[in-house]
């Protein structure tokens, strides 16, 4: 039996793929098994020091992402002696990556990407894993789709679980259980309290970036001492009705050299303009967003993370063309003010070529750790699509190596 923990993008596929194959599963949540619609709801609590966007339920932030596909990492990989080209086509033909139809592109971006095309930045349709027949364009991606138009884990955690997993969701893995370097299994506990153990000898730790460094740190592993965040501040302005809150979110994407931008609306925007009279829907606005230094560390549970002098150069860089775009197309430049700054794809803790190797094993046999915290450099992007490849390709491995 393969034990999965978490049922985010890394461990939602290799559960399919592995059910799929008769391979028995188990896999262990630590949050609730909620409508898609409602998972705004279960957003871990924000303090002051890090705003850090992520959810604790079954589909992990796939359920509250923007949609967004977008293919990166493939290059770099490779200097690892990890190639997931295969695996990203494979990926983004599973989950139907596309730029969306026409129908789907609102004033507010329509405007953003005729006003970067202006000033002579290159624009693109931001590839997407939402259903068009579905989507109501309502704003509210990152809130939870109310309408399940956008693919999330929990359609793979489904399959798996039709095809005979064992999902079991609420529980907490407190602790891996090994034997001369070999994992034997699992210690959980319930929301009530109980403790049980359950017995494996093939282990994928998929509970994201933070909860797996936390676990392997009580192995006695050095995880957590290579933070990233991917972070980003949303700048924005008023443009009277143009109504952009009410749209796809970031639809659309500027690859800079060291950042990225795409429209996106943040209600913190009106409360820093502080003017009751101005609404979300005359709020045009672009998030920035850029690869950090791995700088950051877990310590005793806690995130601990500060911005280099070159996180905040590049911030300021793509903050300044965020500018240009708003104020080419309109936005009035007095109101432009900009959100605190915040992360969003927190990895790089359990990375591949120091804490694992290129099939995601770590130096104890039987155990493997696939979710971003594998990822050995900040993507400054969305990284779903190649944590879905490097997890497709670890259930390769496994499926081989299990059926010998």
């Amino acid at each position: 039996m393969v034990l999965i923990i978490g049922t985010g993008v890394g461990g939602a596929i290799i559960a399919m793929e592995l059910a799929k194959s008769n391979i028995p599963v188990t896999i262990v949540e630590k949050g609730p098994f909620v409508d898609v619609k409602n998972s705004y709801k279960y957003y871990d609590e924000v303090d002051d020091y890090l705003d850090l966007s992520k959810t604790t339920c079954v589909g992990g932030s796939s359920v509250v992402a923007a949609g967004n596909g977008v293919r990166l990492l493939e290059e770099e990989l490779k200097r690892y002696d990890v190639d997931i080209s295969t695996e990203l086509d494979e990926v983004e033909e599973l989950i139907g990556v596309h730029q969306l139809d026409d129908s789907h592109f609102g004033e507010g971006t329509k405007t953003f990407m005729e006003a970067a095309k202006s000033i002579g930045l290159s624009v693109i349709k931001m590839p997407k894993f939402i259903r068009e027949e579905d989507c109501v364009q309502c704003g509210k991606c990152a809130w939870g789709c109310p309408n399940n138009a956008k693919w999330t884990s929990q359609d793979f955690i489904n399959i798996a679980i039709e095809n005979g997993a064992k999902l079991i969701s609420e529980t907490e893995v407190t602790d891996i259980l090994t034997e001369n370097k070999t994992v034997k299994g699992v210690k959980i506990k319930s929301t009530n309290g109980s403790i049980k153990t359950i017995e494996s000898d093939i282990v994928v730790l998929s509970a994201g970036a933070i909860d797996s460094a936390i676990i392997l740190q009580r192995l006695g592993l050095k995880a957590g001492e290579k933070l990233f965040i991917d972070p980003f501040v949303t700048v924005g302005g008023v443009l009277k009705n143009i109504s952009y809150s009410n749209e796809v979110t970031m639809n659309a994407l500027i690859k800079g050299r060291n950042f990225v931008l795409a429209p996106h609306y943040s209600v913190i925007l009106n409360q820093n303009l502080d003017d009751e009279n101005i609404k979300k829907e005359d709020i045009l606005s672009i998030m920035i967003k850029i690869p950090d230094d791995n700088h950051g560390k877990i310590v005793n549970g806690k995130v601990i993370k500060e911005n280099t002098i070159k996180d905040i150069r590049f911030i300021a860089e793509g903050a300044a063309t965020a500018g240009a775009i708003l104020v080419e197309a309109g936005v009035d430049p007095n109101t432009i003010t900009s959100t605190r700054l915040r992360g969003a794809h927190p990895g790089g803790t359990v990375p591949i070529g120091d804490m694992v190797d290129s099939n995601l094993k770590t130096e104890y046999d039987g155990l493997y750790v696939s979710d971003a915290s594998v990822i050995p450099e900040a993507p400054g992007a969305p990284p779903i699509i190649a944590i879905l490849a490097l997890s497709k390709r670890l259930s390769k491995h496994l499926i081989n190596k299990l059926s010998k």
